[in-house]
């Protein structure tokens, strides 16, 4: 299907959807989650195509066109509550078949009524005894084993501008910043945001979404950190120290999550999600699509008091404070 980014889609009904699953409850090796049945019916817009991914660490990747042609997409403000999977808050972008999708048609009336338990019937949560079943853990099956080329890194980013999905103003940052990083790190080395500390300290803020916080300075962040840059396992990347001094409102808590590598679900402390946040792939040319929210420590943050003088929060911007997520967050 020829859509847009802002063209309006709706997806289809939970029977539709249910006569093109596999025994798994997949479409070519992607998976249909349960959390997506409330989406049977109804209209959003196209955001865009997916041709690469960051999967594990923030490397991008093609998807693989032997198992995943060109029929990968995202829909704007459609992401995973994860209620069907443990309460994983890691609020993923869903990812959806073009065959699950139809175009908008005005002269229809109404939404379309779904029948979801035969949908639900046919989908599954489990892979094996505490390990989820979902996009994101099975993404990395999807994907070619190996980073992308130079050539076609340039002709995705070029694919991107000719589709809409990213202007051209956006992405001459997206390019040129990654260039600048790769050729900096060559000639002088990367530089790290690094502590001292062998036992790292657990913020105790208990943020609730809403609330508005402001990044900590670069010392203080430091002093957070072990010698690998790490507060408990999560890497606070010095390209994050622009946001530095702050304000950003908390879009949720990330208490647990389902690990992608394995599909453990893992139990984190004091960490949460910024609105508008997003993963950069600091070091990824033409970035990931998929627009994963970044972690953040609390004991990297500070509240801000509602006596306090509030400025509307930053709802823009894009950060990359873990660039490393294997092992991440888990306690």
């Amino acid at each position: 299907m020829d859509f847009r980014p802002g063209d309006w889609v709706e997806v289809k009904s939970a029977e539709e959807i249910a006569a093109t699953l596999d025994e798994n409850g997949a479409l070519g090796g992607l998976p249909f989650m349960p959390e997506m049945i409330p989406y049977c019916g109804k209209r959003l817009k196209f955001a865009r195509q997916i041709r690469k991914t960051c999967i594990e660490q923030p490397v991008a990747r093609f998807l693989s066109r032997e198992l995943i042609p060109d029929d990968v997409v995202i829909l704007e403000e459609a992401r995973c509550s994860g209620a069907d999977h443990g309460g994983c808050q890691r609020d993923c972008s869903i990812l959806w078949k073009t065959a699950w999708l139809r175009p908008v048609d005005d002269r229809q009336q109404g939404l379309r009524t779904s029948n979801s338990q035969l949908l639900l019937s046919k989908l599954k949560t489990m892979s094996v005894l505490n390990r989820y079943y979902c996009q994101s853990t099975e993404l990395v099956k999807l994907v070619y084993p190996d980073t992308m080329g130079p050539l076609k890194v340039l002709a995705q980013c070029v694919q991107d501008l000719l589709s809409g999905a990213v202007s051209f103003f956006e992405m001459i940052p997206m390019v040129c910043v990654p260039l600048y990083r790769k050729l900096r790190d060559r000639l002088v080395g990367r530089p790290a945001l690094v502590g001292t500390l062998k036992r790292t300290p657990v913020g105790d803020l208990n943020l609730q979404p809403g609330e508005l916080v402001t990044v900590k300075s670069v010392e203080e962040i430091r002093a957070t950190l072990d010698s690998k840059g790490r507060n408990r396992g999560l890497v606070c990347d010095i390209e994050s120290t622009v946001f530095c001094g702050k304000q950003f409102r908390v879009r949720g808590r990330l208490d647990r999550m389902i690990s992608e590598p394995t599909g453990e679900m893992k139990r984190v402390e004091a960490t949460v999600l910024l609105e508008g946040q997003n993963c950069l792939c600091a070091r990824a040319l033409g970035g990931c699509p998929r627009k994963e929210f970044a972690y953040w420590r609390e004991v990297w943050l500070k509240r801000v008091e509602p006596s306090s003088s509030l400025p509307p929060a930053m709802t823009s911007g894009r950060v990359g404070i873990s660039e490393s997520v294997a092992e991440p967050i888990a306690k």
